[in-house]
């Protein structure tokens, strides 16, 4: 498996000092940059649109992890790819025709990534596995953050890892979204994750450069 790359999510920055959070993450040890887009719609919350994401593009350093939590996400692939999106991430539960979906993601130039819900299996995406460059698990219903970690999202992931393996898919990057910090993010890097989103965990700390330190010694 891949080596072990911390992603926070900016839904869980302080918005008016937007840019002064990426610079921060900029300086950090964290690789990805979790930008979370809710439509109201699959979620019962709205963040993000191109705009902001524009304006993160701009400011950052880090490859930018968008997560769609929307509705019908193949309308707007293009945009967000032109809006500095490099890894593209739709909902199983949200695509009837993923694997067209995912060809459309990577015929971008973006990674692709498939989401699952805590409550859909793992088993679903055996068929578009070789396809993806990512598999992300929730480990909180997706629309908020600050949630209560799911424990069953460690049992998931040890069976994607393991999906993954029996095919020989030792590139396959697994993320876990949703409640991580240190508490649980040794049991998910044993587990087989190695992408962590992390997001309340990291802004709200008192030191968040050194929080992300802390996770990336988990993993090493």
């Amino acid at each position: 498996m891949e080596s072990l790359i911390i992603a926070p999510s900016i839904l869980a920055a302080n918005f008016a000092e937007l840019g002064s959070e990426i610079d921060m993450l900029n300086a950090s040890q964290a690789e990805w940059i979790h930008v979370d887009v809710m439509d109201g719609m699959f979620v019962p919350n709205i963040s993000f649109g191109f705009p902001v994401l524009e304006a993160v593009n701009k400011r950052a350093t880090k490859v930018l992890d968008v997560h769609l939590m929307i509705e019908k996400p193949e309308r707007y692939l293009e945009a967000f790819a032109k809006a500095g999106a490099q890894v593209l991430t739709v909902h199983y539960e949200t695509c009837p025709h993923l694997h067209r979906t995912i060809q459309q993601i990577k015929d971008l130039g973006c990674l692709a990534g498939v989401a699952l819900n805590p409550s859909t299996p793992v088993y679903v995406v055996e068929d578009v596995l070789a396809d993806v460059d990512l598999v992300l698990i929730m480990s909180v219903n997706p629309g908020f953050g600050g949630q209560k970690f799911i424990p069953n999202a460690i049992k998931k992931t040890k069976e994607l890892a393991e999906l993954a393996a029996s095919k020989g898919l030792t590139k396959l990057k697994i993320e876990i979204d949703g409640g991580v910090s240190t508490a649980n993010a040794l049991d998910l890097i044993e587990a087989g994750a190695n992408v962590l989103v992390a997001g309340n965990f990291v802004f709200s700390s008192s030191n968040p450069i050194e929080t992300i330190a802390n996770l990336v010694k988990l993993g090493n």
